[in-house]
């Protein structure tokens, strides 16, 4: 269970890091557009695991590319939040895949074969 002031960390974070990637990390991501799903903070503040969507782009490409240039974020989330928040925290980041997988069991469900009910069945509900 996270505390208040780790959800009001994480949701600095992920309000901050959404904008990052908006507006200074467009040079690394081109038309690729990146939603920050989900942060959750460390207890002790110093480190923040965040979750990623990417539209409009090759997933692994960006994703490896954010990898990559993780402590440019890092940076930039400094200049941003430097001031109101004592650590700047170490920055983990995971790909999303919960649109996926919604996709994925959106179809299940619509590929199943389910029979109509009988009579009998109505009468029993009623």
């Amino acid at each position: 269970m996270e505390s208040k002031r780790q959800q009001k960390h994480a949701k600095l974070l992920q309000k901050e890091l959404g904008e990052i990637f908006q507006k200074e990390a467009k040079h690394l991501v081109g038309k690729a557009m990146i939603t920050v799903t989900r942060v959750f903070v460390s207890p002790d503040l110093s480190v923040a695991k965040v979750y990623l969507s990417f539209l409009l782009a090759d997933s692994q490409a960006i994703y490896e590319l954010i990898q990559e240039h993780k402590k440019e974020i890092r940076h930039y989330l400094a200049k941003r939040i430097g001031k109101s928040v004592r650590i700047i925290p170490e920055l983990a980041f995971f790909p999303d895949d919960s649109a996926a997988y919604a996709q994925h069991m959106d179809q299940v469900i619509s590929n199943l074969d389910i029979p109509p009910a009988t009579e009998e069945d109505e009468e029993e509900d009623n």
